[in-house]
């Protein structure tokens, strides 16, 4: 089944996605402008977790179009990008070559990435925002996770609070309308399509995702390995009562772990 959603949510995210960031951020040189100015505000999650990043390596898994990655390599660090779109990749490689800052940039699905052990072992995996619903078994994820950290590595972890689903659709209605514990796969539209005109967003394909509860994201990466350092809820800006996302912290730790079930 992951196979299946490889393949379309890569069809989806290499359609029109270049164009998409054109459109939100302008061009790669624009961007690049911006970037120069704005670099450690696109890192304000993280950067109380990292210390200085000069000189680290970073790992940007599911990097998308690099703010996030040039952002750090603007703070010195060695920064690498796997993604599954090419044309996530091309701007990306586009707006770090115009604000003088080189990335790594790996197009593939970070579950196949070709020689991997050739990536060598990283400070700090990052993964950002709308990723975990692309996988159908976090175990699999979270072992790419745990392979790619060095000794006391760390992973980063910002994503869409899995609470916030039960209430999709909910404003101003005083009751949830979605379920929490729903492990169905569904078609969704592809996160950029919002950035394009209307009129455009019908020639888009589909991805197809699955939702995960707070308790599968924690057990799986402790399953992996990691060790849960602090689970960070940050509340939602249109309504401060419930979180929109959350960021964890794990990291590696050389030691052996005894069964859950002996």
């Amino acid at each position: 089944m992951q196979k299946q959603l490889s393949t379309a949510n890569k069809m989806a995210w290499e359609t029109k996605a270049y164009q998409a960031w054109v459109h939100n951020y302008g061009t790669p040189e624009e961007l690049a402008e911006k970037l120069k100015l704005e670099y450690k505000h696109h890192l304000r999650y993280w950067l109380k977790y990292m210390g200085d990043p000069a000189g680290k390596r970073i790992i940007n898994l599911l990097g998308s179009h690099g703010r996030k990655a040039i952002s750090l390599a603007l703070l010195g660090a060695e920064v690498t990008v796997v993604d599954i779109s090419e044309e996530n990749r091309l701007y990306a490689m586009q707006v770090a070559a115009a604000t003088g800052v080189k990335i790594d940039y790996i197009c593939s699905d970070v579950l196949d990435i070709p020689n991997e052990e050739a990536l060598g072992q990283f400070d700090i995996v990052l993964m950002e925002f709308g990723i975990l619903h692309y996988f159908t078994d976090l175990n699999a994820i979270f072992s790419v996770v745990r392979r790619r950290l060095g000794s006391n590595g760390r992973f980063i972890l910002t994503d869409f609070h899995p609470f916030a689903r039960a209430w999709l659709n909910t404003y101003n209605l005083p009751q949830p309308t979605g379920n929490y514990f729903d492990d169905s796969i569904k078609e969704g539209q592809v996160a950029f399509a919002k950035l394009l005109p209307e009129e455009e967003r019908s020639e888009l394909s589909k991805v197809l995702v699955r939702s995960w509860t707070v308790g599968e994201i924690i057990t799986a990466i402790g399953t992996a390995g990691l060790c849960i350092r602090t689970f960070e809820e940050i509340a939602s800006k249109a309504d401060p009562r419930f979180p929109e996302f959350y960021t964890l912290i794990a990291d590696k730790l050389d030691v052996s772990l005894a069964p859950l079930y002996p």
